[in-house]
This record gives C-alpha cells, sequence and structure tokens, in this order.
C-alpha cells in the first residue's frame, strides 16, 4: 500500500524494506561471497530504540577521494536532482524537497543491492561510480557540509547550521550482512538500530519518528504515517537534513510592505513583499532572469530564477540550463524585491524513482541480497518530507561554470521582482551540491 508523505525543509527521508521473516538456522543461500554464520542479533530491550547492531569500523574521517570522483558525483547528484524536479513539478502548486537527502538516503540503499536491482538503481540515481568509489565520495562531500558555517548566523540569531544525519532501524533477531553494516558505518556514520517491527510496529515508528524530529529540530514530525511499518517490515533508512543560514545581506523589516503576486493562472495575490538592494551575482538568459544571494559566509547560497514562461523553462531544465544559469551570473548592484513564505510538500517517491528507471527495486523481482545475504526483500515505500521558511533574516530549512570578464565598463544597477512563479535553489558552492530545490506558485499559501 502506497502512503503519501508530507514535506517539511529538513528534508528527512525513508526507505521500507519488506520480505519474509527467513528461518536463520539454515544456511543463507545467497551470493555473498565469505561463509558465514547467519545467526540473528539479538537485542535485549528492542522497545528502548537504543539497541544497536554496529559495526566494529568507525566512521572515515579523511576519505582518499580523487578530486574526479567527487566531481562525477557532483555532476550524477545534480543531473538527479533536476531529473527529479521535473517528475514532482508535474503537479500544480508549490514544491519543496532535498534531492540530497533523497539520493543519500537511496546510496544507503544501494550498497545492499545486486544485480539487475544495482544497475537500475544506478541508471535512475545517475549514480556512474562503482560502489566502491561511490560511498568514500559521498563520505567526502558529507563531511565537506558538515565544515560549513564556522562563524556564521542562522536565521533565528543563533548559530548557522547544517546538519546531516543517517540511521539504519533493523528488526531483532534477523541477520545483516556485516559488510553492508561495514560500509554503511564507515561512509555514512549510520548504525543499525534494532526494533521490534513484527511484535511492535507502532512502537517502532514512534521511535524513528522521534529520531527524526529531534535531528530536525522538531520542523519534521510523523515522518512515518501509521500503518506504514507492518510486521513484514525488516528495515527503515533515514536520512535528515536540517540547515539554518542568515542572508549575507538581510533585507530590513521595515522595507517589507503588501505586494501583488501573480498567480499561473494570471490572478492576483497579495503578499508581504520584502525590499532590498546589494551587490550580489544577477544575470539574464533566453528566457529567464537570475539571481544568486549568498549565506552568511558566503559558503552557501539561494540561487533563485524568475522564468519569463514556467512551463516552457521546466520542461527543458537539466543540469546544461542549470549551468546555463549559473554562467550567466555576474555581480551587479540590485534591487530586490522577494515575498516571504514558508510552505512544506509531501512526496510518495515511489512513482517518480519508477520513472526514472529502477522499477524492480519496488517488487518481488528486487535483489537486495546484499542487506541479508539471501534476498526476499524489496522497498515497499519511499517517503519524503521537506519544509521551507524565507524571511528577511534568511532561510530555516535546506553549480559551476567559470566565466572570465575582460576589464569593461560597469553595467547598469539591476532590477529584480519577484512577483509571478519562481524557482529555487540552494547549494553549496564549492562542491555544486544542489541541497534543496523548490517552486513558489503562491507564497500566501
Amino acid at each position: 500500500m502506497r502512503t503519501r508523505s508530507i514535506c517539511s525543509f529538513l528534508l528527512p527521508f525513508s526507505l521500507i524494506f519488506t520480505g519474509c521473516f527467513v528461518d536463520h538456522n539454515d544456511p543463507a543461500p545467497g551470493p555473498e561471497p565469505e561463509p558465514q554464520d547467519p545467526s540473528p542479533t539479538e537485542c535485549s530491550d528492542p522497545g528502548a530504540g537504543d539497541c544497536v547492531a554496529a559495526s566494529t569500523k568507525p566512521r572515515s574521517l579523511t576519505p582518499s577521494v580523487p578530486e574526479a570522483d567527487s566531481k562525477e558525483l557532483a555532476v550524477g547528484n545534480t543531473t538527479f536532482a533536476l531529473d527529479l524536479y521535473r517528475q514532482l513539478a508535474a503537479e500544480p502548486g508549490n514544491l519543496f524537497y532535498s534531492p540530497y537527502s533523497v539520493s543519500s538516503a537511496l546510496a544507503m540503499t544501494y550498497a545492499g543491492a545486486r544485480g539487475e536491482t544495482a544497475e537500475q538503481m544506478a541508471t535512475a540515481l545517475r549514480f556512474t561510480l562503482p560502489q566502491e568509489r561511490l560511498h568514500p565520495a559521498f563520505n567526502a562531500l558529507d563531511l565537506a557540509l558538515a565544515s560549513r558555517g564556522e562563524g556564521a548566523e542562522g536565521q533565528d540569531g543563533e548559530g548557522f547550521r547544517l546538519n546531516v544525519a543517517n540511521a539504519l532501524w533493523g528488526q531483532k533477531d534477523y541477520f545483516y550482512v556485516p559488510e553492508f553494516l561495514d560500509v554503511l558505518a564507515v561512509n555514512y556514520g549510520a548504525g543499525m538500530n534494532l526494533v521490534d517491527f513484527v511484535q511492535a510496529s507502532e512502537e517502532a515508528r514512534e521511535i524513528i519518528n522521534g529520531w527524526v524530529a529531534k535531528r530536525t529540530e522538531d520542523r519534521i514530525k510523523d515522518l512515518l504515517p501509521e500503518g506504514v511499518l507492518t510486521p513484514s517490515t525488516r528495515l527503515v533508512l533515514t536520512n535528515a537534513i536540517y540547515f539554518n543560514a542568515a542572508w549575507q545581506f538581510p533585507f530590513e523589516e521595515e522595507r517589507t510592505a503588501p505586494g501583488d503576486f501573480t498567480l499561473p493562472d494570471d490572478s492576483t495575490v497579495s503578499v508581504p513583499m520584502m525590499a532590498g538592494a546589494a551587490q550580489v551575482p544577477y544575470g539574464e538568459g533566453d528566457g529567464y532572469r537570475a539571481l544568486e544571494m549568498p549565506y552568511d559566509g558566503r559558503e552557501l547560497s539561494m540561487v533563485l530564477v524568475l522564468p519569463s514562461d514556467l512551463g516552457e523553462f521546466e520542461s527543458g531544465l537539466d543540469r546544461a540550463r542549470l549551468e546555463g544559469v549559473l554562467g550567466s551570473l555576474e555581480d551587479r548592484s540590485v534591487q530586490i524585491a522577494l515575498p516571504k513564505f514558508e510552505f512544506e510538500s509531501t512526496f510518495d517517491l515511489v512513482p517518480p524513482l519508477e520513472e526514472l528507471g529502477m522499477p524492480i527495486a519496488f517488487t518481488g523481482d528486487a535483489d537486495f541480497s546484499g542487506i541479508n545475504g539471501q534476498g526476499g526483500l524489496s522497498i515497499s515505500d519511499v517517503i519524503h518530507k521537506a519544509f521551507v521558511s524565507v524571511n528577511e533574516a534568511g532561510t530555516e530549512a535546506a553549480a559551476a561554470t567559470a566565466v572570465v570578464i575582460g576589464e569593461t565598463s560597469a553595467p547598469e544597477p539591476a532590477a529584480i521582482r519577484f512577483d509571478r512563479p519562481f524557482l529555487f535553489f540552494i547549494r553549496d558552492i564549492a562542491t555544486s551540491a544542489v541541497l534543496f530545490a523548490g517552486r513558489v506558485t503562491d507564497p500566501s499559501e
């Protein structure tokens, strides 16, 4: 049974595996090369949520990743982010999601995929690196993001936050391949928390939702709705990301005033419109104008794109087009008008992932034998929630082409008013990682 999730800016994400409960007294017939005694992991008090089937290996804090691998991962992740955007944008209205959270959670799952299932996942997620290089590249990117914002401010006057956390939740008394746990511990810092889906699925749901809420400063609550976990659930993989940053050039609250915003049907709605002026990257191109607004510390930014025709721009939105937008940006004095907005999004990601090329993962033919050594597992749900709030102070929630400019006369000051539907992307400047993406069609909702 499919369930719709809801969205919130901290973008937690989960995958739920189901399969028959295997008698682990029999030898594992799966493809793992090393013989093992598939004895289930014991847990004295699974309801406490702190029983962990831990890998003995610590997380690698200094992964050796060639620059070429980091760039290849960034290209693939950006391609996936925009391919997924086109799938999600088919539904009308505001939308917000974290492609980075989705990619991270599915990369952890991919570690246990084998055969055609792994091939389809790589195709859908635009993974081009082999597994032994992909997971260290994710680790290096995650650690780079963790280093951002030292000394910078948050939207709420407290310190800058960009926090990413991963965790696994597995059935007690069930066998998990040690190599699978090692990959996730070393590269994602994810331990296997043991719970009892068979006898206490509701308690397990509360434990997982509590973990997500805590790591997203209570912005994402009830990620897993009632009924999504059943006695046949064997594994849930979760990723949570939280972002809170102040603008480098904040808007003055006293300049915020009601203004008209034109909706897709050409009607208008009155919304609080922020106003300001700053020397920031600004660009124009075929069918769009764009603006990059840096956050305090200038390590992350929000790129806002104002298309002349929303549908036409979205239909052709791919990595090359986004790179074209970024390449058009040049520092300029800009008069800015931007609506305040805050909204949530909810997604059942199974249909778009099937459309992107990985349908087998959701069927009985799926091969996740890298997780338990025997197979019999498939993904039943992929749930994603996101929340975003943009105001005068900054953002709470969550690429690049070099253009060499010769000495020329200063351009005339520009002005841009986001008073009709627009797109926005929150990105890490150094790595080009797109952490969040969204569209505003009605900031009054």
